[in-house]
């Protein structure tokens, strides 16, 4: 009986430590001696330190890294470089405060074509006839340079309320239609253009104003 006893507890002995053994935790993994030198760097820091500092091995190479350079140019001095019919459409719808768009350049244009033909837009410097500023009664007076006779076309339908619904659909890049209606509408051109019997919808082509003429 003692036997059988002995022989019973050392049995239940033996699968208790097995099943302790079976539930110890792994072992903590080493650290390296590089991640050692982190710890130590963040300890001596303190909990108030921003960032981390660590060591870096000497075995380890820099790296350059090259960045191109660049110099900022200004939208206006940028446009104010053109020299076509839609390059000064462009230039005034920017300068006018409008969102550049494609429908908005196609207006522009129309209107410059009506007011004095494709192929010499620039005439007197004043593509659109425009006489704010420009020193002549009915829109006949002239700029000194195309960039001065961009400029006072915004100045000229931002300026007087007649043409705030030009304004209006330019602002927000409205279909084409409706913003030549609003033109056509306008004190802008004395004949309103025949109230669009005078305008032509068709594709209008480029030209180039001769030198000096941007100023």
């Amino acid at each position: 009986m003692v036997r059988t006893a002995l022989s019973v507890i050392a049995g239940a002995t033996v699968v208790g430590f097995a099943a302790l053994t079976a539930l110890a935790p792994p072992p903590l993994p080493v650290e390296s001696p590089f991640e050692q030198e982190i710890e130590v760097a963040q300890a001596a820091a303190g909990p108030d330190s921003v960032g981390q500092t660590f060591t870096v091995p000497g075995g380890v190479a820099g790296a350059s890294v090259a960045r191109d350079s660049y110099d900022a140019v200004s939208g206006l001095q940028n446009l104010s470089k053109g020299s076509t019919n839609r390059d000064w459409a462009v230039l005034v719808l920017y300068m006018a405060g409008f969102p550049t768009s494609e429908s908005n350049i196609t207006v522009m244009m129309r209107w410059m074509r009506q007011e004095n033909g494709p192929d010499d837009w620039w005439l007197r410097n004043n593509p659109l006839n425009n006489g704010w500023g420009s020193g002549g009664g009915s829109g006949l007076g002239s700029y000194d340079t195309l960039v001065t006779a961009a400029a006072n076309v915004g100045n000229a339908l931002h300026g007087n309320p007649g043409y705030s619904a030009i304004v209006a659909g330019f602002s927000t890049s409205a279909p084409t239609g409706q913003i030549e209606a609003a033109i056509w509408a306008s004190p802008w051109a004395t004949s309103h253009y025949g109230n669009g019997s005078h305008w032509s919808q068709s594709p209008v082509p480029v030209y180039a104003s001769p030198p000096g003429t941007w100023g």
